[in-house]
């Protein structure tokens, strides 16, 4: 970060005062008239009539006595405004308010606990390497570790699947090829001189573009970045790095984080390529869904891992805010934002996490809390709620509403008391967005005073451009409001949790979301809580859906270990899209 410094001083009457008593004379010489002749050559920008337009937007009427009285302090607040933009901020520095989302008096369990996964399951070599594109990274994991595959074959077989299929997904913004290879013949190295890593070792990934990777593009999926080079690398991927996992593309990402079009194009459904996958970790899923990668790493501020995940049918977990680093990945919204796996099976996002989660020194919102993952744990012992009123609605897709129910029936047969959860009454819409709206103005506000922003593909009013100029006209009492109101809505869901371990919530993959369940997902985003999603059905068009569970706050084991007992009694997982007839 650059600073220019400033030497100057707000001009005020007091000021004035000062400065005219400084040079020795007396305040009281000539009093009002010169000031009067200072405030001639310095004419205000403001008027009374642009405050009363402001407060029309504010949703405020003051009086003319009072719009004069404050016509000082607000043309003087333009001499602040300036100061401040003559320091140049990187979208990495981030605000000194830092938000958590623990409240007085929580309680966590600090103890470690050794990992605990499924035993590796050592299959047979396929005669075509090409099947095991959709395996999950236990099934890959023991190819790799049994040397039945090297990790170059398995690097080289899903670089030509990222090759064949971008042209019709548009999921890929840069293959990192040289650096895969590189990674692949060290993992066959190690293994085969009996250094094994672990699960993730020799498994190849893709990383969303607003991840960074030294030596290769982090574009963010927007034009007037699509040349950027950010000399770091992303404590996500350093971590995965270590796991011995092989990066082989960076993944395409909506523009700025938003929906699913980017520069390159919209990347597609692989179970519908006439619609779009989602966003916007819109390559992650897609990649995923279409069997290009082993496992991808996605982002989420309000809805972009759930949303493309269920469009998908891929296996996604949110962690708790706090629990993964955000270093060197693009903010949406810093006290929003979360970064977490998007794979094949629940367990494959439980082996991930536990490769990259916990503190490290750069992402201050990190807190040092355990994972304790047991694959064998017994899942019934968990207390297990679901959000009544969204199974009740109507959902714009009738098949969703269908298998929705049949989630639930599927619960109670494997012996769980489902007990009703109902969201805070709270004005949960106005305290998120509000909250949030502050936060992504300040972003993008160099991008927005550049002009640059006429550079975004997307010039619509739902656009992070437009999104972003309309922040301004939010006062800065009404965002620390909605702050105070988003505590109120914390302390309320963490009652919640005081009832049950992991509540279960419908996701409406159509256009139109659910009330309800649209609130849900706002909801837990904004009190920073986990998520799990998995598929629970197929429409007559063959796409995928999805349900979410929802868990305690760094509760991910518990949350998994119930999402797993879901996905382990059905098969809608095993399933994936037909490629080979696109």
């Amino acid at each position: 970060m650059s600073i220019q410094k400033t030497n100057q001083v707000p001009l005020n009457r007091r000021n004035f005062i000062a400065f005219f008593s400084s040079l020795g004379l007396s305040s009281t010489l000539f009093p009002g008239i010169l000031w009067t002749q200072v405030q001639e050559k310095a004419a205000q920008k403001i008027t009374k009539e642009m405050i009363a337009a402001a407060e029309r937007m504010a949703g405020l009427q003051f009086t003319n006595a009072e719009r004069g009285m404050m016509l000082e302090g607000v043309n003087n607040n333009l001499s602040f405004y300036e100061e401040l933009r003559m320091v140049h901020l990187d979208v990495s520095d981030v605000p000194a308010i830092r938000f958590s989302p623990i409240l007085p008096g929580m309680k966590f369990d600090k103890g470690h606990l050794p990992f605990r996964p499924t035993p590796l399951l050592i299959q047979n070599r396929p005669k075509n390497l090409e099947d095991v594109a959709f395996w999950d990274v236990i099934r890959l994991a023991g190819l790799i570790k049994s040397r039945k595959v090297s990790s170059v074959e398995l690097t080289e077989m899903y670089l030509a699947r990222l090759k064949k299929y971008d042209s019709i997904l548009k999921c890929v913004v840069t293959l990192t090829e040289e650096l895969a290879m590189q990674q692949a013949r060290r993992a066959d190295i190690e293994i085969a001189g009996g250094k094994y890593r672990g699960y993730l070792h020799g498994i190849p990934w893709g990383a969303k573009d607003l991840i960074a990777k030294k030596g290769y593009r982090t574009t963010w999926g927007a034009a007037p970045f699509k040349e950027q080079m950010i000399d770091q690398d992303a404590t996500v991927i350093t971590r995965l790095e270590k796991a011995g996992a092989v990066l082989v593309a960076k993944l395409s990402t909506g523009e700025l984080a938003y929906w699913d079009e980017w520069f390159g194009g919209k990347t597609k459904n692989p179970w519908d390529i006439e619609s779009g996958s989602g966003g916007s970790s819109a390559g992650p899923a897609s990649a995923t869904a279409a069997g290009l990668v082993g496992f991808a790493i996605g982002t989420e501020t309000g809805g972009s891992m759930v949303e493309p995940a269920i469009k998908c049918g891929v296996t996604a977990l949110r962690p708790t805010f706090g629990r993964v680093s955000r270093h060197g990945v693009m903010p949406g919204a810093w006290s929003f934002d979360k970064v977490g796996p998007m794979c094949r099976s629940v367990e494959d996002c439980g082996i991930v996490l536990n490769a990259i989660y916990g503190t490290d020194d750069l992402d201050l919102t990190v807190i040092d809390l355990p994972f304790n993952w047991n694959a064998k744990a017994d899942a019934t012992k968990l207390r297990i709620g679901y959000l009544k009123a969204a199974f009740d609605e109507e959902h714009a897709l009738p098949e969703e509403k269908v298998h929705d129910f049949e989630t639930l029936k599927t619960l109670r047969k494997l012996g769980f008391n489902l007990s009703e959860v109902k969201l805070p009454d709270y004005p949960i819409r106005a305290a998120g967005l509000v909250a949030w709206f502050g936060e992504i103005g300040s972003v993008w506000d160099e991008l927005i005073r550049s002009g640059r922003d006429s550079l975004l593909e997307s010039q619509e009013a739902d656009g992070v451009g437009n999104l972003s100029r309309m922040t301004r006209t939010v006062p800065a009492v009404e965002s620390y409001r909605a702050s105070r109101v988003r505590t109120l809505i914390m302390k309320a869901t963490a009652k919640i949790f005081d009832e049950v371990d992991v509540y279960i919530a419908p996701f409406s993959s159509a256009d139109s979301t659910p009330p309800v369940s649209s609130l849900n997902l706002l909801l837990t985003n904004t009190t920073g809580h986990p998520a799990v999603t998995v598929q629970n059905g197929f429409t007559h068009k063959g796409t995928p859906t999805g349900i979410t569970f929802i868990g305690k706050l760094f509760g991910e084991a518990e949350l998994l270990t119930v999402a797993k007992a879901y996905q382990d009694a059905t098969n809608f997982h095993r399933k994936h899209p037909k490629l080979n007839q696109l």
